[in-house]
């Protein structure tokens, strides 16, 4: 399968102030192209995985040749990883998950103040590079934190939301405060669309 940008659902500036024009451009047109380009380049000759689906991929990490598997694992997981957050973030976002839900935060995670607690440190607490996700694992809402291009399918868990903590993706506006970055990320976070992601993986 040949990888390709998925349509963004909003104009680069839609998400300000809470993420600025300049990075968004950026980060969709130049970082998420290349890792579409890296993966497309290191799966052309491979008959066996070509037409494989990201998800698939990243779920057969351990049977990729040897002088492919890390150019897949970072590039496909780039590629996969931003597609989902693009996808759940939106101009309308913000406020609390309701519904199933906002039930499952409560029962599982200590209620929506405490998940937004937990996945801040999550996110601060990633050292370099990576992303912090909200998973489902088991039937258990889980907070994780990944590395670099890193994804929790690769570890048997569905991600139903993520933050990229890398500094491409608030450095420009937010400098070296990440902690302002995640705080403002939650104001444009699109409880629909995950709530569909949490209906699916049920």
């Amino acid at each position: 399968m040949v990888f390709k940008l998925p349509e963004l659902n909003y104009s680069y500036d839609a998400l300000e102030p809470h993420i600025d024009k300049l990075t968004m451009e950026t980060h969709y047109t130049k970082h998420h192209q290349a890792y579409i380009n890296n993966a497309n380049n290191a799966l052309e000759d491979q008959d066996k995985f070509k037409d494989m689906d990201v998800v698939e991929l990243l779920q057969s990490l351990d049977e990729l040749p040897d002088e492919i598997r890390i150019a897949v694992r970072n590039n496909a997981g780039g590629h996969y990883n931003h597609s989902l957050f693009w996808e759940i973030m939106s101009p309308e976002g913000g406020g609390d998950p309701e519904g199933e839900l906002g039930k499952k935060i409560e029962e599982d995670l200590g209620g929506f103040e405490k998940f937004k607690e937990d996945f801040k440190k999550a996110a601060l607490g990633r050292f370099g590079s990576g992303w912090a996700w909200l998973v489902l694992d088991d039937g258990k809402l889980k907070v994780v934190s990944s590395a670099n291009q890193d994804n929790p399918i690769s570890d048997g868990k569905i991600p139903l939301m993520g933050l990229d903590v890398w500094e491409h993706a608030y450095y420009l506006k937010y400098m070296n405060k990440r902690g302002d970055y995640i705080d403002a990320w939650w104001n444009v976070v699109d409880w629909n669309k995950i709530q569909e992601k949490f209906d699916k993986a049920k």
